[in-house]
């Protein structure tokens, strides 16, 4: 799944939209390559989201069929740190 339909999916950020313009601007990382909103995620790839002053990274656990209801989302992923 792309990385900015994921983003979005799993309630991270709040419009795909939103999650395209963070690629652009060189704030999302795929397992320490930064991230273009087309890149595939995989079960395993760490995220790290450099957004609102603040540094998220997460483990992806397993990719969503369709769409996710936010009290679900942490079946799909973990956060391995935050600050």
């Amino acid at each position: 799944m792309r990385i900015d339909v994921l983003l979005n999916k799993l309630c991270i950020v709040k419009t795909r939209s939103i999650a395209k313009k963070a690629t652009d601007k060189e704030v999302i990382f795929i397992n320490g390559k930064q991230a273009k909103a087309s890149n595939e995620v995989k079960v395993g790839d760490i995220i790290i989201i450099n957004m609102y002053d603040k540094t998220i990274t997460i483990k992806i656990i397993k990719i969503p069929d369709g769409n996710v209801a936010k009290k679900d989302v942490l079946q799909y992923y973990e956060i391995c740190n935050n600050s």
